[in-house]
């Protein structure tokens, strides 16, 4: 099993920048990759960001390129999502994920995060 912890939502105004932390624990030994997903109200859940944890690759949704850094420190079992220039349709519960796998318009997920809030304000 593998425990996933986010941390370092909150309520910003428009422009401004968080940066969201994901502590992993238990059985990370089989964490090949990392990711971020967002739902908001009345919306599905959707994918964000996604990094190797080894290195190697990065990819981000078009909605938040430019704006937000995926990065990780293997040493801590940490993701981290760095969101600059932040917008009010970034309103969101943001999630963690561990082994995100695309599949066509579908992805499959090994372990979530609990979740953290980002409400960002015009």
């Amino acid at each position: 099993q593998v425990q996933l912890v986010e941390s370092g939502g909150g309520l910003v105004q428009s422009g401004a920048s968080l940066r969201l932390s994901c502590a992993a624990s238990g059985r990370t030994d089989g964490i090949y990759a990392g990711g971020w997903f967002r739902q908001a109200p009345g919306k599905e859940r959707e994918f964000v960001a996604i990094i190797r944890w080894s290195g190697g690759w990065i990819y981000y949704a078009d909605s938040v390129k430019g704006r937000f850094t995926i990065s990780r420190d293997n040493a801590k079992n940490t993701v981290y999502l760095q969101m600059n220039s932040l917008k009010p349709e970034d309103t969101a519960v943001y999630y963690c994920a561990a082994n995100p796998a695309n599949s066509g318009s579908t992805w499959s997920v090994d372990y979530w995060g609990q979740g953290t809030q980002v409400t960002v304000s015009s």
